[in-house]
C-alpha cells in the first residue's frame, strides 16, 4: 500500500497538470449534468414496512383522495375580540375558499360529491355518518365556524370566539408535498390579515422537512481557516486543504444533485454530505500537508520527495481512516429505509471522493507550489518536531497521562459514565411545534390550538377500518357503530367519519393528548391491536396513519434496528483496525473508547434538548424529544470520524514502535508527532459542526450539537487522554498478535516500514555507486 501510494504521490508531484485537468474535467461533467437534468430535491421520508405506511399505501390505491397529508391554519382575533364579526368572517371565508381552490388541496364539496356517486356510499351511509358525528360524551368547547348561518367546511371556532382552526387535506402524502405547495397555501391564508387585525398562524405541517446552510456554517469555515493558518504557518499551506475539500464536496454533492432527476434526493442529503465531506476533506489534506512540511524541515528532504513519502505513509492512514467512515455510513443500508440509504450513499461517496482528492490532487497542487510550501523562515528554524522540547504542552501532557495512567482511565470512565446517565430517560420522536421557539408561528399556532380546542388537534389520526372476512362488506350500521365505539375509547376527544366504500371506512380521530405524548403512542398501539374488544366485536381490522402515527412508527422502527446497525459497523471496523494495526488490543480499545464517548454524547444531548439544560445558551425555549433518526446518523458519522483520529494517532505510535522506539517511549514519540495536527483537525470539525447549532430549526440544532460534542469528547478525552493511558498500560504487548493470526493476516505496511527500508536501500546503492565512480 505505502509503495503504491508513494509512486502515485511522486507522479502527481512531477506531472501535476494531468491530475489537475482530470479533476477539473470531472467537475465540469458534474456541472454539465446539473445544467441538463436540473436539481430535484424532495422532502419525502417514507418509512417502508411500517403500519402507518401500509395504511397510506392502501388508501392511495383504493381511495386516493383520503391518503393525502394534512394542513392546519389558526386565525386569532385581537385580545378580547371575536372572529365571527361579519367583516372578519367574510375574510376568513374568502381565504378558506382560495385554499380549497388550489390544485393539490381537496375541496370538501367535490369530495362529498364523489362519495355520493360511490356505490358504497348511500344516503343511509351519510345518515349513519351524521349520527356517529353526534355521538360525543359531552359537548366540545368549540363548534363549526358559521358564515350567514352556514358552516364553513373544515373550520372550527373556540367557545369564546377568539380562535378559529382551519384543517384541510392535500391530495398527496405529507412527505411528498413540496415547499411551493405550502407557499401557495400560506399566501392564500395570509390575505385574511389585510384590514381585519386577524393574526394568521400557519401550522407546523405547512413546512417541508429541510436543512439549509446559512451564515452560521460560514463562521465555522472561518474558524477552520484560522486553525489551518496557525497549524501550518503559511497562507499557501493553509489554502490547500480548503481547496481540495471544497472541490471534493463540490463533486460529491454536485454529483448527487446531477442524478436527482432519476433518484429521490431528500433535502437533508446534501447538507449531511456537505458537513461530513467538508470536515474529513480538510482533515485528510491537513494531515498529509503537515507530514510533508515536517519531513522537509526535519529530514531536509526536497518538496518532491517529502510529498511522495507523505502520501506513502500518511496517505495510507488517510485511506483506511476514510474507509472506516465509509463503512460506518454504508452500515445504514441494512436498516432498509430508502431516505436513510440515499443519505448514507451520498455522504459515503463524498468521503470517498475526498480520499482520492487527498491522494492525487493534493500532491499535484503541492507540485505546483514546489519548495514554496515551506517559507525560508520555517526552514531556518529547522525545528525537529520529534524533539520533546518542541512539544512543550503536548509532551508534558502525555507524560502526565502515562505517569497517572490508572487514575486517568478511572477518572475518564467515571466522568463519561456520569455524563451518560440522562440517556436512560431519552425519548425519541420528531421535534415539532410543541418544542419550537415561543416567537415562531408554528409554536404560537400549536399553543393556540391547544388552548382553544385541545392539544390533540395538533396531531389528528387517520383510521381505516376494514372487515376481516374478505366476503364481508362495510355497511352504514357498521360505520356508525364503529364511530360510537371509537368515541368511547380512552384518550379520544373527537371522532369524525370521513368516507366509506364497500371494503373500508375512514375516520378522523382527535386524541386528547399531544403528538409526542406517551398516552398518544399508547392510544395508537391500542387501536391497532387485533385483540381489542372493539376489533373482535365488529370483526374488523383497524389501521392507523397520519403524521403523528408516521412519526411514532419511525421512532419505533429506528429504535429497533439501531442495535443491529451499531453491531455491524463495529464488527466491520474491528476487522479493518485489526488489519491496519496488526493488533487485537488496539481495535478493542478503540471500540470501547468510542462507546464511552457516544453514550456520554447522547446523555448530554438528552440533558440539553430534552430536559432543557442551558437552553438559552443554544437558542431554544422548550425541551422536547430527540430526533428519531439522529442517533443512527450521528453514530455512523462519529464512529467513522473517531476512527480517523484513532488511525492518525495510533498509526503514529505504531510507526514509532516499528522504527525502534519501545515501551512508553513509542507512545510519547508517536503522540508528539501527531497530537498537534489531531487537535487542529478536531477543532476544525467541531467548528464546522457547531455552526449548525445556531440555526433556527431545532432538528438542525440537535444534529449540530451532537456532532460537535461527540467530536469534542472523542478527540480530546478519548484519543488525547484515554488512548495514551491504555497504550502505556499494555506497552509493547499492544502490538503483538497470536502466531497463527500473524501468519494469515496480510501486512498492509500502513506505517511505510517496507517503503522506508526500500528507499534507504536505494540511497545506499546510489551512495556506493557515487563513491566508486
Amino acid at each position: 500500500m505505502s509503495t503504491l501510494l508513494y509512486k502515485i504521490g511522486k507522479t502527481a508531484f512531477r506531472k501535476p497538470g494531468y491530475f489537475i485537468i482530470g479533476w477539473v474535467i470531472l467537475l465540469g461533467i458534474v456541472i454539465s449534468m446539473i445544467s441538463i437534468n436540473g436539481v430535484h430535491i424532495s422532502s419525502e421520508m417514507k418509512i417502508e414496512g411500517t403500519e402507518s405506511q401500509k395504511v397510506l399505501d392502501q388508501l392511495a390505491k383504493e381511495l386516493p383522495a383520503a391518503s393525502g397529508g394534512q394542513g392546519s391554519v389558526v386565525f386569532k382575533a385581537p385580545v378580547n375580540e371575536r372572529l365571527d364579526t361579519p367583516e372578519r368572517a367574510a375574510a376568513i371565508m374568502k381565504g378558506v375558499s382560495e385554499v380549497y381552490g388550489l390544485e393539490k388541496v381537496i375541496n370538501p364539496a367535490d369530495y362529498a360529491a364523489a362519495q355520493a356517486n360511490n356505490s358504497g356510499a348511500s344516503a343511509d351511509a351519510a345518515q349513519a355518518m351524521n349520527m356517529a358525528q353526534s355521538a360525543t360524551a359531552s359537548p366540545p368547547p368549540y363548534g363549526p365556524f358559521m358564515v350567514n348561518n352556514v358552516p364553513v367546511p373544515g373550520v372550527l371556532i373556540s367557545s369564546d370566539g377568539s380562535t378559529a382552526l382551519f384543517q384541510f387535506q392535500f391530495t398527496i402524502e405529507q412527505s411528498a408535498i413540496t415547499q411551493d405547495v405550502f407557499d401557495s397555501v400560506i399566501q392564500s391564508v395570509m390575505k385574511v390579515e389585510e384590514g381585519t387585525q386577524i393574526k394568521v398562524l400557519p401550522g407546523e405541517t405547512l413546512k417541508s422537512v429541510s436543512i439549509g446552510v446559512g451564515s452560521a456554517e460560514i463562521v465555522g469555515l472561518v474558524i477552520a481557516v484560522i486553525v489551518l493558518l496557525i497549524t501550518l504557518g503559511s497562507v499557501v499551506a493553509a489554502g490547500l486543504p480548503l481547496i481540495t475539500a471544497l472541490l471534493g464536496v463540490a463533486i460529491g454533492v454536485g454529483g448527487a444533485f446531477s442524478i436527482s432527476k432519476f433518484v429521490d434526493m431528500p433535502s437533508v442529503t446534501s447538507v449531511l454530505a456537505l458537513m461530513v465531506g467538508l470536515a474529513v476533506g480538510i482533515d485528510y489534506a491537513l494531515f498529509i500537508v503537515n507530514r510533508q512540511r515536517r519531513m522537509i524541515i526535519d529530514q531536509r528532504l526536497s518538496a518532491q520527495e517529502a510529498t511522495a513519502r507523505a502520501i506513502g505513509t500518511s496517505g495510507s492512514a488517510v485511506f483506511f481512516a476514510g474507509l472506516t467512515v465509509i463503512i460506518a455510513l454504508c452500515g445504514m443500508l441494512v436498516i432498509g429505509l430508502t431516505f436513510l440509504s440515499t443519505m448514507a450513499l451520498v455522504a459515503a461517496a463524498t468521503v470517498l471522493i475526498n480520499v482520492f482528492v487527498a491522494l492525487t490532487l493534493l500532491p499535484a497542487l503541492l507540485g505546483l507550489v514546489g519548495e514554496r510550501i515551506c517559507s525560508k523562515k520555517a526552514r531556518a528554524k529547522a525545528t525537529n518536531l520529534s524533539d520533546a522540547s518542541s512539544h512543550g504542552v503536548a509532551n508534558r501532557w502525555v507524560k502526565f497521562v502515562i505517569k497517572n495512567r490508572w487514575a486517568t482511565v478511572i477518572a475518564i470512565i467515571l466522568v463519561l459514565g456520569f455524563a451518560a446517565t440522562p440517556i436512560t430517560k431519552m425519548e425519541m420522536g420528531i421535534p415539532g411545534a410543541s418544542s419550537a421557539n415561543l416567537d415562531t408561528d408554528a409554536r404560537q399556532s400549536y399553543d393556540a390550538i391547544s388552548k382553544g380546542f385541545g392539544e390533540g388537534f395538533n396531531g389528528p389520526l387517520i383510521l381505516v377500518a376494514e372487515p376481516r372476512n374478505a366476503s364481508a362488506k362495510m355497511t352504514p350500521e357498521l360505520l356508525g357503530g364503529l364511530a360510537m365505539e371509537l368515541q368511547g375509547q380512552n384518550n379520544v376527544a373527537q371522532v369524525s367519519p370521513l368516507g366509506m366504500t364497500e371494503d373500508l371506512a375512514i375516520f378522523s380521530l382527535i386524541p386528547k393528548t399531544g403528538p409526542n405524548d406517551n398516552a398518544t403512542k399508547t392510544l395508537v398501539n391500542d387501536l391497532r391491536s387485533a385483540d381489542s374488544g372493539m376489533a373482535k366485536t365488529y370483526d374488523v381490522k383497524l389501521g392507523v396513519t397520519g403524521l403523528t402515527a408516521v412519526n411514532i412508527d419511525m421512532s419505533a422502527k429506528l429504535a429497533q434496528v439501531f442495535p443491529i446497525y451499531v453491531g455491524i459497523i463495529i464488527l466491520l471496523s474491528l476487522i479493518i483496525l485489526l488489519l491496519v494495526f496488526r493488533s487485537i488490543i488496539v481495535p478493542i480499545k478503540a471500540t470501547i473508547g468510542f462507546l464511552l464517548s457516544i453514550l456520554a454524547t447522547f446523555g448530554m444531548t438528552t440533558a440539553v434538548f430534552q430536559w432543557g439544560w442551558l437552553y438559552s445558551l443554544f437558542g431554544f425555549d422548550t425541551g422536547g424529544p430527540l430526533l428519531s433518526f439522529m442517533p443512527i446518523i450521528v453514530t455512523g458519522i462519529l464512529y467513522g470520524l473517531a476512527m480517523d483520529y484513532q488511525v492518525f494517532l495510533v498509526s503514529s505510535m505504531r510507526e514509532s514502535y516499528v522504527h525502534g522506539h519501545r515501551g512508553t517511549e513509542s507512545v510519547v514519540h508517536g503522540y508528539n508527532q501527531v497530537s498537534r495536527v489531531v487537535v487542529a483537525a478536531a477543532v476544525i470539525m467541531v467548528s464546522v459542526f457547531a455552526g449548525f447549532i445556531f440555526t433556527d430549526d431545532v432538528m438542525i440544532k440537535q444534529i449540530g450539537f451532537t456532532l460537535a460534542v461527540g467530536i469534542l469528547v472523542d478527540a480530546f478525552i478519548i484519543r488525547m487522554a484515554l488512548v495514551p493511558a491504555i497504550m502505556a498500560m499494555f506497552g509493547d504487548k499492544a502490538w503483538t498478535l497470536p502466531k497463527w493470526l500473524d501468519r494469515i493476516l496480510p501486512n498492509l505496511d500502513v506505517e511505510g516500514e517496507k517503503l522506508i527500508a526500500s528507499l534507504n536501500t536505494q540511497n545506499e546503492v546510489k551512495s556506493k555507486s557515487g563513491s566508486e565512480s
